[in-house]
């Protein structure tokens, strides 16, 4: 096979020069991948029956050129893949999973789509992975749930002509991608400023482990809103744990244990919240009467736990439903750019908190 040539539009978009503006085609793509079309499209299709050194190349080429499948009619795309969108999460245990699920099916089911759900497994290999088994069945877009895809895989689901909206996602670096939040800043300054105004000085907080951009913000706010008070938030004060009940009933135990325990703690989330019970039960600690308690979410079992969990509540349902009708946009040619929108925290008072002693 002859070496193609270097000059003119195609070796501009062999060196991922960008001073061409026309759109690169199939055909461009193969000759530059030195393949042929039928690879191309399998590489771009998910399809297993590629060498992996070949579907590397055309992948390269994709994020150099800039490649982009022309989209079908929203019409054609549904009688082909039976009018299904994905749901991409990384579990479907648990209140926070379930609220996400009846979100999206209930946007999609007013479109006339189902729901396919799809988890994305950690440590998966790269030909079984959530974004080649979304390949293999053509979806017409996902809705990513608190994951961040790589750049390798947004490049290959924008090769394939599949939008993405994120759900909270987990990265600074995903703000080139439509996305859905909350205003988890000012969730946890309302958080601080009522623990705040019942009196208490001596506060902590109890965050996820992992830098992602909704804890840092929660975190941030929360101390915003101490400062304001005039409150400090020492170091020491701040915990990490694993986003799950049992991490956090380790950590709160050494919090609560200490000579000198908080008086009322901050929570980045309600199973992290309903650790610190578990804590506070073993230590022989009262909660109201002797630890203030204050979650993140608004799940359901924090109005059925005893005493109630006061608590910032995001619209997880919502939330669901936004992203999955922002999606819909897209698939229907709709442009959004960098889009972000993100609903409204509200602080829901229970039992948990009361006055400081």
């Amino acid at each position: 096979m002859s070496e193609p040539r270097r000059d003119g539009a195609t070796a501009d978009r062999r060196h991922g020069d960008a001073r061409s503006s026309d759109p690169v085609t199939m055909a461009e793509l193969a000759r530059l991948a030195g393949t042929t079309i039928p690879t191309v499209s399998k590489v771009l299709n998910g399809r297993s029956d590629v060498s992996a050194a070949t579907r590397e190349r055309v992948m390269r080429l994709v994020d150099e050129t800039g490649y982009r499948r022309r989209r079908r009619a929203a019409g054609i795309r549904d009688r082909e893949t039976g009018g299904l969108v994905d749901l991409v999460i990384s579990k479907v245990s648990g209140s926070w999973a379930n609220l996400v699920l009846s979100g999206a099916e209930r946007a999609a089911a007013a479109a006339g789509l189902d729901v396919v759900v799809t988890v994305a497994r950690p440590q998966q290999d790269a030909g079984e992975d959530w974004v080649a088994r979304l390949l293999a069945r053509r979806s017409r877009g996902a809705t990513v749930a608190l994951l961040t895809p790589s750049r390798a895989q947004v490049q290959t689901l924008a090769a394939a002509g599949i939008p993405l909206v994120l759900l909270d996602p987990s990265s600074d670096s995903a703000s080139v991608i439509p996305s859905i939040g909350t205003t988890d800043w000012a969730g946890g300054y309302a958080a601080a400023a009522h623990l705040a105004a019942l009196g208490h000085r001596d506060i902590a907080v109890l965050t996820g482990t992992g830098d992602y951009r909704y804890g840092r913000a929660r975190v941030d706010g929360f101390r915003a809103g101490l400062e304001q008070s005039g409150i400090p938030l020492p170091e020491r004060r701040v915990q990490q744990a694993d986003w799950n009940r049992d991490a956090a009933e380790a950590v709160a135990r050494r919090m609560l244990r200490s000579s000198s325990p908080p008086t009322a703690l901050f929570a980045c989330s309600d199973e992290m919240a309903l650790g610190v019970y578990r804590a506070a039960a073993g230590a022989g600690i009262e909660i109201a009467r002797d630890l203030s308690v204050v979650g993140f979410d608004d799940l359901p079992e924090s109005a059925w736990v005893t005493p109630s969990l006061t608590t910032v509540r995001q619209p997880i349902e919502e939330m669901a439903a936004a992203a999955m009708r922002m999606l819909l946009r897209l698939r229907g040619g709709a442009t959004t750019g960098s889009a972000r929108e993100e609903l409204a925290t509200e602080l829901v008072v229970r039992e948990s908190t009361t006055t400081a002693r």
